[in-house]
């Protein structure tokens, strides 16, 4: 949305919701729904976990923000890049490699640094939540480890008997004629 907010301009909806980029609206629509009621679980977990300890949860260590920035980027530029082309595929005008670095570049860092702060908050703040939440199950669900020895098994060395020989050994019993 981002990059065609900064190509297109004004016309950036109208452009997205025409041709090859039909599906766009819903795609988005659909994803910031999905969103916020992430985030409004996660608030409501945080919500809880407080008001049931009493106090304040233990916050986790953060993750790398440098780290998270980078794996999203890689990942937000890769969909875009694949997206486009995709949608050159279908008909849209197409544009060069470096067009789609660029843009896409422009458009996914910002929004790959507002991800990473929000997982990191996630990451510090909700899954201790979820934890201390989850403590007063844990003798409820009991995790055990299987351990499986895995041993080599001897190869036969007595030949198979033939047909012939399990044939005579049966006796020939069946109803009379």
């Amino acid at each position: 949305m981002l990059v065609y907010a900064v190509v297109y301009g004004p016309a950036a909806g109208q452009v997205q919701s025409t041709g090859a980029h039909g599906y766009f609206p819903a795609v988005v629509k659909t994803g910031f729904g999905l969103t916020a009621v992430f985030l409004l679980l996660a608030l409501a977990a945080v919500g809880l976990a407080r008001v049931l300890a009493g106090r304040r949860v233990q916050a986790a260590p953060a993750p790398s923000f440098v780290r998270l920035v980078a794996m999203l980027f890689c990942l937000q530029l890769t969909f875009f890049v694949v997206q486009e082309s995709i949608e050159m595929a279908a008909g849209a005008p197409g544009t060069s490699a470096a067009a789609l670095l660029l843009w896409g570049s422009l458009g996914q860092l910002p929004v790959a640094v507002l991800a990473a702060l929000a997982l990191r908050w996630i990451a510090v703040r909700v899954a201790p939540a979820i934890s201390s939440l989850l403590r007063p199950m844990s003798g409820a669900v009991r995790l055990t480890t299987y351990v499986v020895a895995v041993r080599a098994l001897p190869l036969t060395v007595e030949a198979a008997t033939s047909l012939e020989t399990l044939s005579l050994t049966f006796t020939r019993r069946g109803p009379p004629f």
